[in-house]
């Protein structure tokens, strides 16, 4: 996708594609991450199509990332659900990684949630707690806004000040202290590049920046959701937690399983924030 102009048709043959297979286009759109795939069970009257189904979709190589597109209703919201997403380790670049989120965005998106599953940096936190994301760091060393700009579809240089849009992490952190959910808290997220996970160097590097969680993914698709005036919620489920002083091996099987683990509270969290947001 270096040509600007062939990844805007392609963009758009995506967003004709999707025109035509659905009746009530959706509002919002949720991305789900490692071992964060069962949220599409909820929903009503739903429409599911395979990634590959879908023109110019880049394929899901992660086994625990289902790679459909699953539109209907959720909590009374139209909503379109990412059934797994893409890594730049995968070998794409930060603008195919987003390309779903600049396609839903062109289908008429306003509100984009983007999860995933983190290694704890934050010593405060535990296996099982969810991030609701203040800020973000960008250590991929690739940004999918690069090369030509296309206006109509964003700013060249958007604001990024506010990433996170205050009324939905205020609504989430309210929602989470009423639900019961203790182990929720807010911090900042940094996205590396994967696959290795964290040495303990790196680990302490990344506390010193000021990042809370660490993990592969959402960072891409977060700035093409802002590049696109989009109103942007970021959760992660912190599957571990790294001490450089007292380094174990990580597992990627483990960080699955505890993403699974903490799913069922985050999928609450989710249908709630959807219930009692405005649109």
């Amino acid at each position: 996708m270096s040509d600007s102009g062939e990844y805007k048709r392609q963009v758009e043959a995506a967003v004709a594609f999707l025109r035509e297979r659905i009746q009530d286009p959706p509002e919002v759109l949720i991305q789900l991450g490692t071992g964060l795939g069962e949220l599409a069970r909820a929903m009503q009257g739903a429409t599911t199509l395979s990634y590959e189904e879908i023109p110019h979709f880049p394929r899901s190589t992660v086994t625990s990332h289902a790679g459909n597109l699953v539109i209907g209703r959720l909590a009374g919201k139209r909503t379109a659900i990412l059934q797994g997403r893409f890594h730049c380790y995968e070998g794409y670049s930060a603008r195919e990684v987003a390309f779903p989120i600049r396609v839903l965005a062109l289908l008429g998106v306003k509100t984009a949630i983007i999860t995933n599953a983190s290694g704890g940096l934050n010593p405060a936190f535990r296996p099982g707690t969810l991030m609701i994301f203040d800020d973000h760091i960008n250590l991929l060393g690739d940004n999918p806004l690069r090369g030509p700009n296309i206006d109509a579809w964003g700013e060249r240089f958007p604001d990024l000040s506010t990433p996170y849009a205050p009324e939905l992490r205020q609504l989430a952190l309210g929602l989470a202290r009423r639900l019961g959910l203790s182990e929720t808290t807010s911090g900042t997220y940094v996205c590396i590049p994967g696959p290795s996970l964290e040495t303990p160097a790196e680990t302490r590097f990344l506390r010193m920046i000021g990042a809370d969680a660490v993990g592969m993914s959402s960072v891409p698709e977060i700035l093409v959701a802002l590049h696109a005036g989009l109103r942007v919620l970021g959760l992660s489920v912190v599957a571990n937690v790294n001490d450089p002083d007292h380094f174990q091996p990580i597992l990627i099987d483990e960080v699955i399983g505890a993403a699974r683990k903490a799913e069922p509270r985050l999928q609450q969290l989710i249908i709630h924030i959807l219930a009692e947001s405005s649109p």
